[in-house]
């Protein structure tokens, strides 16, 4: 038995255990043992390869019935004109756990089928529900000009797929910047779950270097060959990024990774690679070298992490691997690195740099909000009134009582600052540019919790959809909150403005009593004016309801909120 595959066999049989409840509420069906751990392996790699929590884990499934070959789907936000669908696949060898079978041919050929038919915007594909919804929100996104990458990542605890499953995917000649296939194994994905623990190495420099003592912090100043960076991740993987704030968005859907990848490839460009990019910054617990050499230092480093300059690391690494013989003058391409060593008990200062250095393009900043004075007294509020209120991301699953910051966001951009088109569509901005905007010094924990009570219908409403549901449901749960929110504060008689520690419960207790009332409400006013959209009325496909859902435009069809509420009339606020 293969070691790490028995860890992904413990790992794998502890989430079917513990998921088993919400894995069978997702997909609507009993789950034998077998078929429980097959499901919690898709988890398993869902969770680990995009950072998702259990709840966005599950959400993300699409497998059962007529899935396409595909168990679970992630489409990111449109960033600049382009967006990237994840899809997963995964086999899990329940009784052989030796790590040697190979990834299935059948498997291959279906993920090809998959990518040939699903974003072709005129296939009629027969698929189950759950993936229907999401390829044609996919397929609307390609409708309006947008550019998707296609990154299918094929899961298994065993090997890579044979040389005649690779030849299925070669005679489909797709363009490698638009698809990609990649295969996950178990050692991967051991890589990434033993990620938090610290790097100890040892880093070449070239030529002269500069180091400082500043204030309680030492700073070394040089530059590597990209080859010493490229090794350093071969050897340490993922676990040099816990703090980086920037996932890894991969060659494909990133101008600026694929510009890092021409100009390594470039025989006239490569060495000028150290002026064309911005380096990396990396922080330590401790670096030493030998300072009566005046250059080349080898630098020992403990406790190393990439702060800055993941994409640029995860990029050099992808592109010298791809080469079939390096470059004779790979060794004077260069990259620039500054090295800070500081004390563990300064991490709210590293936390201040983290921020710094990532702030030039858009980032997930939730782990860098988590300390912010606003979130710690919606915090200890929240406390007060019996709920948990969960500031950092957490591997747990969470209980009732207990709110994550990503759906606090999400609910009080739809419910409180009608907005929903944008509670769903950039999530990426939610705590970047939009942050000052959603947490806003007036929001209390009150207002935050009943946001999410209202969200959390809406949207079990949308997981769990029943037979009779109209065709939009699937996009239209962070308009039914907006809906759903300002009922509530009809009923309340109070504006947002009053809604305070003071009528909580009696909020609460309308949530409870009469949000199913109005979630129907809100999905009649919906229907109605979707069905004035269309001119003359008419039953819209699922792509254009997907539409309907992402633009502003609905609002002229709703009815504006009562000015005793204090809401507004979702057209303010927030700058598109």
């Amino acid at each position: 038995m293969d070691i790490n595959v028995s860890i992904v066999d413990q790992q794998v049989r502890g989430l079917a255990q513990r998921l088993k409840p919400q894995l069978e509420s997702a997909l609507d069906e009993r789950l034998d043992e077998t078929k429980a751990r097959s499901v919690a392996f898709v988890v398993l790699c869902t969770k680990a390869l995009l950072e998702l929590s259990d709840e966005e884990a599950i959400a993300a499934l699409t497998e059962g019935g007529n899935d396409f070959g595909v168990d679970a789907i992630q489409v990111s936000d449109v960033v600049d004109g382009e967006f990237t669908v994840t899809l997963f696949q995964a086999k899990y060898h329940h009784e052989n756990l030796d790590g040697v079978r190979a990834f299935p041919e059948l498997g291959v050929s279906k993920a090809v089928q998959a990518v040939r038919g699903l974003f072709d915007p005129e296939a009629v594909i027969e698929m189950n529900h759950r993936l229907r919804a999401r390829i044609e929100e996919i397929r609307s996104l390609i409708g309006e000009a947008n550019i998707p990458r296609v990154r299918f990542l094929l899961c298994s605890n065993g090997q890579r797929w044979s040389a005649e499953s690779q030849g299925i995917i070669d005679r489909e000649h797709f363009p490698s910047d638009r698809v990609s296939f990649e295969h996950i194994d178990h050692e991967t994905l051991i890589r990434i779950l033993q990620s938090s623990q610290p790097a100890k190495d040892t880093l070449q420099f070239v030529g002269r270097s500069i180091v400082e003592d500043m204030n309680y912090a030492r700073v070394f100043i040089g530059k590597i060959p990209v080859t010493e960076l490229a090794r350093l991740m071969e050897t340490h993987g993922d676990r040099l990024l816990q703090r980086n704030i920037r996932r890894y968005l991969g060659l494909q859907g990133n101008r600026v990774n694929r510009g890092i990848e021409q100009t390594l490839r470039d025989d006239t460009e490569r060495t000028n690679f150290f002026f064309y990019n911005n380096g990396v910054t990396l922080i330590c617990e401790r670096f030493d070298y030998n300072a009566l050499q005046p250059e080349n230092h080898r630098v020992k480093v403990e406790g190393l992490q990439i702060i800055n300059g993941g994409q640029t690391s995860k990029t050099v690494q992808a592109t010298l691997s791809s080469l079939p013989t390096p470059p004779s003058d790979i060794e004077q391409t260069f990259v620039l690195v500054r090295l800070y060593q500081i004390p563990k008990e300064t991490a709210p200062w590293v936390q201040t740099v983290t921020y710094a250095t990532n702030s030039q393009s858009p980032v997930d900043l939730r782990d860098l909000h988590a300390n912010d004075e606003r979130q710690k007294g919606l915090e200890l509020s929240m406390k007060e009134l019996g709920y948990e209120y969960r500031r950092q991301r957490s591997e747990n699953a969470f209980k009732p009582n207990e709110i994550g910051t990503a759906t606090a966001a999400e609910a009080v951009v739809s419910v409180w600052r009608r907005r929903p088109q944008l509670a769903r569509f950039q999530t990426i901005e939610h705590f970047g540019k939009h942050y000052d905007s959603i947490f806003t010094p007036d929001l209390s924990a009150p207002q935050l919790i009943i946001a999410v009570l209202l969200f959390r219908i809406a949207e079990n409403k949308r997981k769990k959809a029943p037979a009779d549901a109209p065709d939009f449901l699937p996009y239209a749960s962070h308009f039914a909150a907006m809906l759903m929110g300002e009922y509530l504060l009809v009923d309340l008689g109070k504006p947002l403005t009053r809604l305070d520690h003071r009528i909580f419960f009696e909020a609460r207790g309308l949530v409870e009593q009469k949000g199913e009332a109005y979630f129907q409400r809100a999905l009649e006013v919906l229907e109605d004016a979707v069905q004035d959209i269309a001119t003359p009325p008419v039953r819209a496909s699922l792509r254009r309801l997907s539409a309907i859902f992402r633009r502003s435009d609905l609002f002229d069809y709703l009815p504006r909120p009562s000015a005793a509420t204090g809401l507004p009339d979702g057209t303010t606020g927030f700058a598109d």
